[in-house]
């Protein structure tokens, strides 16, 4: 998948010392991308919005384990 017309925002979560930099683009058609800042050039995760949302959900602090 082509994702140079990415525009990728860093995580709110992410530590601001280089560590933990998640990065994701939702301006994609159909798709979210995720991938780590630290390595821009290298692979990203593609899913779906519904994906993506599941996940967000699942992760958020509070959230019942599954």
């Amino acid at each position: 998948m082509d994702l140079s017309t990415a525009k990728w925002r860093k995580s709110s979560w992410s530590s601001g010392d280089g560590g933990q930099c998640v990065e994701v683009a939702g301006n994609l058609p159909g798709v979210i991308a995720v991938r780590d800042s630290k390595n821009p050039g290298g692979p990203a995760l593609v899913v779906s919005p519904a994906e993506w949302r599941a996940f967000v959900q699942a992760v958020r602090p509070g959230a019942p384990p599954r």
